[in-house]
């Protein structure tokens, strides 16, 4: 059972069987299209609450919160909708799977885990070392296992099923068009001229040109800001599964949290609601447009 906590600072405690992802189908999946919010999970065990030195509402902050519900539309338009249940904090989907900082366990880390990569020197591997404000997040040093563990039934589970909705889309149509969603903070180096979305395919390596083109034409049309892999040209997920000579094409959707969100008190904001219409609005557009030259 989950610890209790103040009901601002986590949602309402999921069962403790919560599966480590969910997938919203539609009836009948009618296009190329795959939804995935890697990021929006928001289940804290009460385990790994009394491992952190962080309070609830710090860990949230590392959350791409409610993402899942701005992108909810995507089985009324045709499309699947995968999102983790598990927070980031806690295994981060959006790495390669053993990006690990060895500062963070008590011993030696096999020779095959990934522990050079910019992301583990930064302290956001596979488990974040440190959160969004760059505080320490346990109070003490973890065992391989425990890594090992969350990796296992944890990041696998979601990537088995990530890599199982893309090679049914590809069946069925010929092509696939990933769209990883996620949300960003405020970003400094943008100053007083901050983007709404930025769109990520990898500077054009992991999705064809039409895709993020339309995302620019239909955002822009409604009045907002866009900009094209700067910062976020997209992680791990765009850059594995953007294969686009295999017919997996990958954009990654990053939306800005202060057009929906509270972000000190991780609470929906009024335009929570008009957000989620026109993110609607964009979805329908991507559903009725013709994706047959993504075929390889």
């Amino acid at each position: 059972m989950d610890m209790p906590l103040p009901a601002t600072a986590l949602p309402a405690g999921p069962p403790a069987e919560l599966p480590p992802f969910l997938v919203a189908r539609p009836e009948r999946q009618s296009v190329p299209l795959v939804f995935a919010s890697p990021h929006s999970g928001a289940h804290y065990s009460a385990e790994f609450l009394a491992e952190a030195r962080l309070d609830p509402t710090a860990l949230r902050r590392s959350e791409d919160s409610f993402v899942d519900e701005l992108f909810a539309a995507a089985p009324a338009h045709g499309a699947p909708l995968l999102t983790a249940t598990f927070p980031r904090v806690f295994c981060d989907a959006n790495r390669e799977p053993w990006e690990l900082d060895p500062g963070m366990f008590d011993g030696p880390l096999p020779a095959w885990v990934n522990s050079a990569s910019p992301r583990v020197g930064a302290g956001l591997g596979t488990i974040a070392r440190i959160v969004a404000s760059g505080e320490t997040v346990y109070r003490h040093k973890l065992a391989f296992a425990e890594a090992e563990a969350r990796i296992r039934h944890y990041w696998q589970p979601y990537h088995t099923a990530l890599a199982s909705l893309i090679a049914e889309t590809r069946e069925a149509f010929g092509c696939c068009l990933l769209i990883d969603c996620h949300s960003m903070p405020a970003h400094p180096a943008h100053g007083a001229n901050p983007a709404d979305f930025v769109l990520g395919d990898a500077h054009g390596t992991a999705c064809a040109p039409r895709a993020p083109r339309l995302v620019e034409e239909t955002l822009g049309g409604m009045g907002y800001r866009t900009r094209r892999n700067d910062p976020y040209a997209g992680g791990y997920v765009t850059r594995h599964y953007g294969r686009p000579r295999e017919g997996v094409h990958a954009l990654q959707i990053e939306v800005a949290r202060s057009l929906y969100m509270n972000e000190a008190r991780v609470e929906r904001a009024p335009g929570m609601q008009p957000l989620t219409r026109d993110l609607s609005r964009l979805i329908g557009v991507l559903a009725r447009a013709d994706w047959s030259a993504l075929r390889p």
